[in-house]
């Protein structure tokens, strides 16, 4: 609300709007009845800040009251249709793209496989895939106020070079952040992939509500995101969370980790570590399924979770400690009050697993943050990615002060 004075009318008027809005994105359509309620404004004054909004297109007549004593009342709701944000999940075998209303809707997706694909051709993928959700959409490129990328490791803000995660081939260029915002006519921010999947717990899921809380994420690889007072911490070079990296009991030190793409909680307990431990008890992971690292994880996790007694049992609890272990080094320093378990390779495990690692973290930290399993199953990363660039959007959007 630049070049405006605070508790000016007009200030004020910007701020019961987006109070409406809010309200509206929360619930749904409302009448101008609960609006009022909600925002304790009269119903002479809900009435034009409706009228307002419906004027500047923000909000529309969805239809009326149904099944309630008394006259019907008009029922309004966002105008979906006015902005569009997009959000992008890289990994090393696919991209997946995604569109999505101002109201939140996914509105159009796309999925590009990239397996062996030339380093060259980041630039290519990335516009192939924002294109495909694009189109999917009924949409253009033009349509889309703004793109927020998600991809392991994080970008370095001094150099805009790719950290932590060496096997993301073809975006370690210096030049490649430049070359993307050349090709994209919207604006285009990055973030890691871990710390947008606790984007989406926040908004959406089991961290809804919580300031302070830590989500553990095992897929291809261990990481972390934090979430202190309610906003991503993400260090100093963008890496916090990344926790594959930290040195654990059980497992040797291993240097020159940047070099290795591996440390000691992610030999402990990452995904390549399960079909190990399931060997040592005499399972044959090979029998299951085969696939990459994670696949093959989550399926022998998910067996164990199923049958939870003998060998498979004993694998639970076996990867509940290493688990555990790193958690427990984390817990010492942050003191989340929650810690939200995700990703397929942890997920697949259920409340099994769940109990195991909150039985040892117990035993192993100081504190005893409560651990919940994540509830944004489909897509953690890509939603996140759509509710980071939904949250800016909506802030130029809604902004009814100018």
């Amino acid at each position: 609300m630049a070049g405006t004075t605070p508790g000016t009318p007009r200030v004020l008027r910007a701020m019961n709007d987006r109070a409406a809005l809010d309200l509206l994105l929360e619930h749904g359509p409302l009448s101008r009845t609960r609006i009022g309620r909600l925002t304790g404004l009269s119903k002479p004054t809900a009435s034009q800040l409706l009228a307002r909004l419906e004027a500047a297109g923000l909000v529309v007549v969805t239809g009326t009251t149904e099944g309630r004593p008394g006259p019907s009342a008009q029922l309004y709701a966002i105008n979906g249709h006015v902005a569009h944000a997009a959000g992008l999940d890289v990994t090393p075998e696919r991209i997946r793209a995604a569109v999505a209303d101002v109201a939140g809707a996914a509105v159009g997706e796309f999925e590009l496989p990239t397996p062996g694909r030339r380093a060259d051709s980041v630039v290519r993928q990335v516009t192939d895939a924002l294109d495909g959700a694009v189109k999917a959409a009924g949409l253009t490129r033009a349509d889309v106020h703004r793109l927020v990328i998600g991809t392991p490791g994080a970008f370095d803000p001094s150099t805009g070079r790719l950290r932590y995660a060496s096997h993301l081939p073809g975006w370690h260029s210096p030049t490649l952040l430049g070359e993307l915002a050349a090709a994209l006519p919207m604006p285009v921010e990055y973030e890691n992939d871990v710390n947008l999947a606790a984007v989406a717990e926040q908004c959406l899921g089991a961290a809804r509500g919580h300031e302070n809380f830590v989500l553990l994420w095992n897929e291809e690889g261990l990481g972390a995101a934090v979430v202190i007072n309610g906003r991503l911490h993400r260090g100093f070079t963008g890496g916090a969370g990344e926790v594959g990296f930290l040195p654990v009991p059980g497992t040797p030190l291993v240097r020159r980790v940047t070099k290795a793409n591996s440390g000691g909680f992610q030999e402990l307990a990452g995904a390549q570590a399960l079909p190990r431990l399931a060997r040592d008890l005499g399972l044959a992971p090979e029998e299951i399924g085969g696939g990459t690292h994670a696949e093959v994880a989550t399926a022998l996790v998910a067996r164990a979770a199923e049958i939870d007694s003998g060998a498979y049992g004993q694998l639970l609890d076996a990867y509940a400690t290493g688990l555990a272990t790193g958690l427990a080094s984390m817990v010492a320093v942050l003191d989340p009050e929650l810690v939200v378990l995700s990703g397929e390779a942890v997920a697949a495990g259920g409340e099994p697993l769940r109990a195991r690692v909150q039985a040892e973290l117990t035993e192993l930290a100081a504190s005893r943050p409560r651990l919940v399993l994540g509830s944004v199953r489909r897509r953690p990363v890509l939603r996140g990615a759509l509710e980071s660039a939904l949250a800016t959007t909506r802030d130029e959007v809604f902004d009814t002060s100018r």
